[in-house]
C-alpha cells in the first residue's frame, strides 16, 4: 500500500473527455470550408504573407486546449503539491501543433484517418507519460522520462518530413522548424537536468532553421530530409547534455559527432 502513489494513472475519465475535445476539433475543422485569409507581416522590410483559415485557427486552439488540459490533469495527480506546470505542457501542446500539419495538408481519406488515429494514440501516451514525471519518485519515472525524449524527437522527424512533403513557403517552413526544435531541445534538457536551458534551446534551433532553409531546395526525398534536420538537432542535444554532465569537450564533441555521422549515413542510404 504504502507504494501505491508511486505507481499511479491519470483518471481516465478526464483522459477521454480530453482526447474526445481535441479530435472532435480537428474533425470538424476538416469538414468546415472557410474562405482563407491571407496575413502579411512587415519583417525587416520583407513582405511575408501567410495564409490564415479554419485549419491553421484550429491547430492553435486545439494546442491552447492541450496545455489547459494536461494542466488540468496534473492538478489531479495525488502528489501534486500546487505551483508551476509548465513543463508539462510544452510536450503534449508540441504534438498538438504537430500533428495538425499532416491534417491540414492531408486530404480526407486513409491517410488521413490514419494520421488522425496514431495522433489519438500518440497523445495518449504523451498524457499518461507527464503525468509520470510530475512524480520523481514514481517506479515507472526513468521509463517515462526516455519515453518523452523518445516521443519529442519523433515528432520532430514527422514533422520535417510532412513539411517536406507539403508546399509551404520557405519562411515558414523555417520558422516552424525553428520554434519545434527549440521545444524538443528544451524539454529534452529540463528532463535530464532540471534546468531550462534557454540558450541551448535558441541556438540549436537557429542552427536548424538555418539548415533548413539550405535543404529547402535539393532533391532529397521526405524522409532524408527529416533525417538529415534530425541529426544534428539530437547530437548538438546530445551534446549539451554531456557539457551538464562535465565530459570533456573532446569526449562530448566526439559522441556528437559519431550519432551525427550514424543518422546521416542512414538518410543517404534511404532508397524507399
Amino acid at each position: 500500500m504504502e507504494d501505491e502513489p508511486h505507481t499511479i494513472l491519470p483518471d481516465s475519465n478526464r483522459v477521454s473527455v480530453l482526447l474526445a475535445a481535441i479530435l472532435l476539433a480537428y474533425a470538424l475543422a476538416h469538414l468546415i470550408e472557410v474562405p482563407q485569409v491571407p496575413l502579411t507581416f512587415n519583417i525587416l522590410g520583407i513582405i511575408i504573407p501567410i495564409p490564415f483559415d479554419i485549419n491553421i485557427a484550429t491547430t492553435l486552439m486545439a494546442s491552447g486546449l492541450t496545455a489547459a488540459g494536461m494542466d488540468w490533469l496534473l492538478r489531479g495527480h495525488p502528489r501534486y503539491e500546487g505551483g508551476n506546470t509548465f513543463q508539462h505542457w510544452l510536450l503534449p501542446a508540441l504534438t498538438t501543433f504537430v500533428l495538425g500539419v499532416p491534417l491540414y495538408n492531408l486530404p480526407m481519406g486513409p491517410a488521413w484517418w490514419l494520421s488522425f488515429i496514431f495522433g489519438g494514440v500518440l497523445l495518449f501516451l504523451i498524457f499518461v507519460a507527464e503525468y509520470i514525471a510530475l512524480d520523481p519518485e514514481d517506479l515507472r519515472y526513468p521509463a517515462a522520462s526516455a519515453g518523452l525524449v523518445a516521443l519529442s524527437y519523433t515528432l520532430f522527424l514527422i514533422l520535417c518530413i510532412t513539411l517536406a512533403f507539403s508546399v509551404s513557403r520557405l519562411i515558414l517552413i523555417a520558422l516552424i522548424v525553428f520554434f519545434t526544435a527549440g521545444m524538443v531541445v528544451l524539454r529534452s534538457l529540463h528532463l535530464r537536468t532540471g534546468k531550462w536551458e534557454f540558450s541551448w534551446a535558441f541556438g540549436i534551433g537557429l542552427i536548424l532553421m538555418q539548415l533548413s532553409a539550405a535543404l529547402h531546395y535539393l532533391p532529397l526525398k521526405p524522409i532524408q530530409y527529416g533525417l538529415v534536420l534530425l541529426a544534428p538537432l539530437f547530437s548538438l542535444t546530445e551534446f549539451a547534455q554531456n557539457i551538464h554532465e562535465e565530459y570533456s569537450i573532446r569526449r562530448a564533441g566526439l559522441e556528437a559527432l559519431v550519432a551525427l555521422a550514424i543518422i546521416w549515413i542512414a538518410a543517404f542510404l534511404f532508397r524507399g
